[in-house]
Parts: structure tokens; C-alpha cells; sequence
């Protein structure tokens, strides 16, 4: 389900046509490196600016931190999928376990279920028994809609910590680039805050689309985000400086 973004499936004239976003776990991965490394390194370049006169020093200490938060958000993106595997697999041990010693409380759980879908007890009776009558069916079941679990990819950590790292070097690299090529740090603060802020609206605007918020209203929210951290960061060096 992972390696489609929307579904398209073919239909003749008058046919409805379901489109639904299926890829949100590496939209949420992208998102979450994406806005840290748009807003956090833009921040510090910030800071810096209010307290230092050399673009040099405000670049270095920017990729260092590019760098250092890219391999700390990357490994914080795997030990969070690895944790939602885990998780999975012990809840998945606990429901086989219960419906093999209470398979009838388990069953009632089913009947309590499907009786508040507006099922009268034979319909309901006739469900249950088909579902209890495969185990795997049965917990499969019960972790999807008792649980409200989904069993996750094996191989989505590394594949998440990649995502996440590299959105956030990429994201961190766009507040920076003013610095690598301009030599007065106020001016490439101004140059810094209008390609992160252009950066910010596009970035929120994309994620609204692809999420089905209105890309306006995404946009802004993301912008202020960043805006009101670099503006943080850029008063408190002031003030301390």
C-alpha cells in the first residue's frame, strides 16, 4: 500500500472514480525532517546573525548542526518504526494467547462489535463464526478493529530513518545557502528569511495537498511556524549579546 500514492483506478463514463492518498507514512516522514530542517537551522543562522559579524562561523556551526540533527532525527524516525514493530508483534502474542484460553470472551468481544453495526444475533452469529474459525483470521481481526492496530512494514525503520535524515540535510541546506554566498551576515539573514519563507510556504502548501488540508491554510500555518522560531532565536541572541 506503500508504493502508491493515489490510487487511479480505470473507469468508463459515469463511473465514480475513488482517489485516495496511500503513502502517508513517507509524506509524514518527509514532513517531519522537512520542517525541522527548513525551521531549526534557519533559527540558528538567526541567533548567530544577532550575535556574530562572520557568514564563515554562522555556515559552520549551521552544517554541524545540519549534520548532527540529520543523524539524530534519522535515528530517532528508525527507533520509532522499530518501537511501532515491536509493539505490534507483543500486542499480536497477547490476542493469539486470549483466543486460545477465553476464546469465548473473545468471541463475545466480536458479537458486541458487530451488534453495534445495527446486525441482528443470526447475521452476527454467522459473522463470528467465520471469523473465529481461522485463527489468523481471528487475531488479524482483532488487532485491526479491537486494537486499532495495522501491521507495520519490517523494513519501513531504515527506510523512514533515510527519509527523515535526508529531508532534513535537504531542508537545512536551503536557510544556509545565503550564508555560503554572500559576506555580510545581515544581508544574507535577509536573503535567508525570504528563500525559508518561500521555502516554507511551498513546503506546507505541497503537504496540504497531498493531505487533503487546504494548501493555503497549510502553507500559512507552516511559514508561521518558522517564522516565529527564527524570530525567537534571533531576539533572545540579541538580548543575550
Amino acid at each position: 500500500m506503500d508504493n502508491e500514492r493515489l490510487t487511479r483506478p480505470k473507469a468508463g463514463p459515469g463511473e465514480h472514480v475513488e482517489r485516495h492518498f496511500m503513502n502517508s507514512q513517507t509524506v509524514r516522514d518527509v514532513v517531519i525532517g522537512m520542517a525541522d530542517g527548513l525551521t531549526v537551522p534557519f533559527a540558528l543562522a538567526a541567533g548567530l546573525t544577532a550575535a556574530v559579524a562572520s557568514t564563515r562561523l554562522v555556515v559552520t556551526a549551521g552544517l554541524a548542526e545540519i549534520v548532527a540533527g540529520a543523524i539524530a532525527m534519522g535515528l530517532g524516525g528508525y527507533l520509532a518504526a522499530k518501537s511501532d514493530h515491536e509493539h505490534f508483534q507483543s500486542e499480536e502474542r497477547r490476542e493469539y494467547a486470549e483466543v486460545e484460553r477465553l476464546p469465548e470472551q473473545e468471541k463475545r468481544e466480536l458479537r458486541e462489535f458487530f451488534a453495534e453495526y445495527g446486525l441482528v444475533r443470526p447475521e452476527v452469529d454467522a459473522v463470528v463464526a467465520a471469523i473465529s474459525a481461522d485463527k489468523k483470521r481471528w487475531v488479524d481481526f482483532m488487532m485491526r478493529f479491537e486494537l486499532g492496530l495495522e501491521r507495520p512494514d519490517p523494513r519501513r525503520a531504515p527506510v523512514s530513518a533515510a527519509t527523515i535524515a535526508t529531508a532534513y540535510f535537504v531542508g537545512g541546506l536551503i536557510p544556509l545557502t545565503p550564508y555560503m554566498v554572500e559576506d555580510d551576515v545581515h544581508q544574507a539573514l535577509l536573503h535567508s528569511a525570504a528563500v525559508t519563507g518561500l521555502a516554507l510556504v511551498v513546503f506546507g502548501g505541497v503537504k496540504g495537498r497531498l493531505t487533503g488540508v487546504a494548501p493555503l491554510t497549510s502553507g500559512a500555518q507552516t511559514f508561521l511556524v518558522g517564522a516565529l522560531a527564527a524570530g525567537a532565536a534571533y531576539y533572545i541572541a540579541s538580548f543575550v549579546g
